[in-house]
């Protein structure tokens, strides 16, 4: 390899135990480059990330800058040498403002005190130079999720970042806020900072990265120019064998209605509504898609569902029965299934097996146990054969579910889930996190399971998930259901809805 690439990692290999996470790999970045890091989950993308900021050594291997070695033993020295890090889930401090979340560890001082102005002008003529709009006086608290994923870039700019790691930086933004961080990346790299941007999202690789570098098992199978380069191809290339990146869904007519919230609300400890007036149905065969921005009453919605949380005015049916006070327990015993959306604190008990946690739910009931014992011998056989179905991968029905994947853990859920055959499944950001070879996967479940008669209510921030499973899709904005449109809608309209409310609806 040439001695001048701006930076180069040169035959990293990292083992935890006998799990080779990485295998002698190679990746270059030129400045003012973006590359996109492509791999299923396992592959060993974060791995190598956590490499280069210094969360992890390498067993094997260097870093170089244009052609020295760095030497990186912590996020501090990757910061000192120019390396920063944007994680999906952002690093900032709730209460304080965007200018003290930037400043925090480098403080302009005014004597032992923090020179507020000094740092807010700091904050503006740094916001100015890259163009991040933000405001240094709001507290962090009281803006959205664009913007506080712009403080955090500017805080890695704050600390001389030229190369700046993004992990699935899209995530929680609307197709607008999107195509904004797709103009900062450009506008970053017209002035020198190179990029790597992690993500699952085939489509906005293509847009914005200037080269891919594709991970399978831990080692590079393919670094190609993304300019000619198809979703089919780099997906092939992940997963290692073509995948269908299309929904297959015939159209359907639902049966009656099996779920049906009436003017359902839900208030905080202090009385301010997380969710007003709330009305809507899912029928037998149909999936009801819920989108919005994180943060506008979706929780809170699959929660008073599920009955994680008390609601406070209006009612709640299932098959015509009322369970708007009935317990979670008494829920899952009537019919309804519940994917959650954090699946490390609702989904799964990490320390159990899991075959342990594919019987949560109904461990003390026959088949699982007789005469008050548990049947260990079906519970193993009947885990063993969901996790083939499933095609969980990473371990067995001994294996503890803190020691999968993400991806994998998640397909745990979903099978439970599925297998437990609930009259009404809620699917709660079924595929957040997964790669494209998995996020097929569930989506064919949920479809196989709206045509079984399933009642599915799926909530998801990705647009393109709602608009290819959902047979009708609801607008959440400040707690409320602002609009519904079928399946057609465009990415723009229903963006303007999510982010204008009715407004934006009507627009």
């Amino acid at each position: 390899m040439s001695a001048d690439h701006f930076l180069e990692l040169r035959g990293i290999t990292k083992r935890y135990g006998e799990v080779l996470a990485n295998r002698d790999v190679d990746l270059t970045l030129e400045r003012g480059e973006v590359l996109g890091l492509l791999g299923e989950n396992g592959a060993g993308k974060s791995t190598l990330m956590n490499v280069l900021y210094g969360l992890a050594q390498p067993d094997e291997g260097e870093i170089l800058r244009e052609g020295r070695t760095l030497r990186i033993r912590s996020p501090r020295d990757a910061i000192a040498t120019g390396i920063g890090m944007v994680h999906q889930h952002f690093m900032l401090i709730p209460v304080m403002t965007v200018a003290e979340n930037i400043v925090l560890g480098e403080e302009p001082r005014s004597g032992p005190m923090l020179d507020r102005d000094e740092a807010m002008r700091r904050v503006e003529d740094l916001s100015q130079r890259f163009g991040l709009a933000v405001r240094p006086d709001a507290r962090v608290e009281d803006i959205g999720v664009a913007q506080q994923q712009r403080v955090e870039i500017l805080k890695a700019l704050y600390r001389g970042a030229q190369v700046l790691i993004l992990d699935e930086p899209t995530a929680v933004l609307t197709p607008q806020e999107a195509q904004d961080l797709f103009r900062t990346i450009r506008s970053l790299t017209e002035s020198g900072t190179s990029v790597i941007f992690i993500t699952h999202k085939l489509n906005e690789v293509l847009d914005v990265a200037d080269r891919v570098e594709v991970l399978r098992r831990g080692e590079v199978v393919s670094s190609l120019p993304a300019k000619g380069a198809t979703p089919q191809e780099l997906s092939r290339l992940m997963v290692g064998r073509d995948v269908l990146l299309e929904v297959e869904k015939q159209p359907r007519s639902p049966g009656e209605a099996v779920l049906r919230l009436e003017d359902v609300s839900v208030t905080d400890e202090r009385g301010v509504d997380l969710l007003s007036d709330a009305s809507l149905e899912v029928r037998a065969g149909e999936i009801v898609g819920i989108a919005g921005v994180d943060g506008n009453g979706q929780s809170e919605l699959v929660e008073a569902i599920a009955g994680l949380r008390r609601v406070t005015a209006g009612r709640i049916t299932l098959d015509g029965r009322d369970i708007t006070r009935a317990s979670i327990r008494r829920r899952i015993e009537l019919g309804i299934g519940h994917i959650p959306e954090d699946r490390q604190h609702r989904g799964l008990v990490l320390d159990f097996t899991l075959a342990e946690n594919i019987v949560l739910h109904d461990h003390a009931e026959a088949p699982a146990s007789r005469f008050g014992w548990m049947r260990w011998r079906w519970i193993m056989n009947h885990a063993a054969k969901l996790l083939t179905e499933f095609d969980v991968r990473g371990g067995g029905p001994r294996t503890r579910a803190a020691d999968l994947s993400g991806g994998n853990q998640q397909k745990v859920v979903v099978a439970r889930e599925v297998s437990g055959d609930p009259r009404m499944l809620i699917a709660a950001q079924p595929t957040r996190g997964l790669d494209v070879g998995a996020i097929e996967y569930v989506h064919r479940r949920l479809v196989e399971e709206r045509d079984r008669g399933r009642a599915i209510l799926l909530v998801s921030f990705e647009l393109e998930e709602i608009r290819a499973l959902a047979d009708r899709i609801l607008v959440m904005f400040e707690g409320r259901i602002v609009a519904e449109f079928g399946p057609d809608a465009t990415n723009e309209r229903l963006g303007l809805a999510m982010t204008l409310g009715e407004a934006g609806a009507a627009a």
